[in-house]
């Protein structure tokens, strides 16, 4: 594979402006201009882990410092511009993406079935009449509503009791729609009351070359430059396969190039790229020098690989790694300065005292941490602080931790 080749300082550049990191956070945050933005990143993953804010209003924020949770809930449950579905994880989508998750309801279908008959051990599916005539009858539900549990908290996957998982199932399948959350619990509606019929409809649905198609093309657009592999990823919903021949038929008809694209390391990683790839990186201005916290589920980060590759920031979650075992943290925060990644920030909300408390911070490898940055790092925290409720920052003896190797 020869063609167009992009240094490791252009390829970071394309690459975070493709994920709305390449511009200063600023704009409303909220209606057209939130919808504009997860547009741009394509999905907000949704996760429900809270030590500072949830990692979809983490993920929002370093876009639009204006932004705020009760923006996403009015575009998501109010305005009805997104709906709620699975990528490689549970996210919020824009809705006029909807006919293309026909496919995937329709793969779904028996794949869930099989498999979550053997994980669970009962027949879900003999569920479903009683669990949509009750919701046709009597409205919008919560798993909490519905089957031998119904009115108690509805807790994990060893508490999926047949009513639950048929819920689930007809979701995941596309007869039903989640159409907002009390806390973090999903209530779920017909689709048919929530979709409209030019989204959902018999007449809606596309051959499923035309959305193994728009998968490429949207996929492409977001990041910039990549593989089959990553672009069968990004949405996780067509096969590998599927976008290997994608990319072969394009590449032979010329619509896509070949490429090469420098690592943090000068390695070279061979991709597939629009024609223009090259000037459109050459014409992006650079990234604002800002420091900002990412969320560990940022869009920019998701594919920890090629985190690593474009930056050189190896970086894994801990959450469920034993705490005398843990590198860093339960949950540790990427900063980004630039276009470079330069630490990681261990902190969490006290609500007692209303205080953003650090408990660790780690510099890169080969990051100075003077001053300047330090400054700006208080800045930010100080932006943290404020949008997740807090009166102030406080920094723990000990927080300023040596660069792991």
């Amino acid at each position: 594979m020869t063609g167009l080749h992009l240094d490791n300082r252009a390829a970071r550049r394309l690459f975070l402006h493709r994920h709305g990191l390449g511009d200063a956070p600023t704009g409303s945050g909220k209606g057209p201009d939130l919808l504009d933005v997860i547009e741009r990143l394509g999905f907000v993953q949704l996760d429900s882990v809270m030590t500072v804010a949830r990692a979809h209003d983490m993920i929002l924020r370093a876009r639009r410092t204006s932004y705020r949770p009760a923006h996403l809930k009015r575009l998501y449950e109010v305005d009805r511009q997104l709906f709620e579905h699975w990528t490689h994880d549970a996210a919020v989508i824009p809705r006029s993406y909807y006919p293309h998750w026909h496919l995937r309801f329709a793969r779904d279908r028996e794949m869930l079935k099989a498999r979550w008959q053997k994980w669970r051990g009962h027949t879900f599916d003999d569920q479903f009449d009683t669990v949509l005539s009750h919701i046709r009858d009597n409205g919008p539900v919560s798993s909490a509503e519905v089957g031998p549990q119904e009115g108690k908290k509805s807790g994990g996957w060893w508490e999926w009791h047949p009513s639950k998982t048929a819920l689930e199932y007809l979701w995941r399948t596309g007869t039903l729609t989640v159409i907002g959350r009390d806390g973090f619990q999903k209530r779920y509606d017909l689709t048919e009351r929530v979709i409209e019929e030019h989204l959902h409809g018999p007449a809606a649905r596309p051959d499923p070359e035309e959305t193994i198609d728009w998968c490429c093309r949207t996929a492409m657009d977001r990041l910039g430059f990549a593989t089959s592999g990553e672009l069968a990823a990004f949405w996780a919903t067509i096969t590998p396969q599927e976008a290997k021949d994608w990319c072969a038929a394009k590449l032979a008809s010329g619509e896509i190039v070949a490429a090469t694209i420098a690592g943090h390391d000068g390695a070279l990683r061979k991709v597939f790229a629009w024609p223009d790839v090259d000037q459109a990186a050459a014409a992006l201005p650079p990234v604002p020098g800002r420091l900002r916290v990412l969320s560990p589920f940022d869009p920019a980060l998701r594919d920890r690989n090629r985190a690593q590759r474009l930056f050189g920031f190896h970086y894994r979650i801990e959450i469920f790694v034993p705490a005398p075992k843990r590198v860093y943290g339960y949950y540790v925060f990427p900063l980004m300065e630039g276009d470079r990644l330069v630490g990681r920030v261990d902190m969490k909300t006290d609500r007692e005292s209303a205080q953003l408390v650090v408990t660790a911070l780690w510099p890169e490898n080969g990051v100075r941490w003077g001053g300047a940055r330090q400054a700006r790092l208080e800045t930010e925290l100080d932006r943290v602080a404020r949008f997740a409720g807090m009166e102030g920052v406080t920094f723990l003896d000990g927080w300023m931790r040596d660069p792991q190797p």
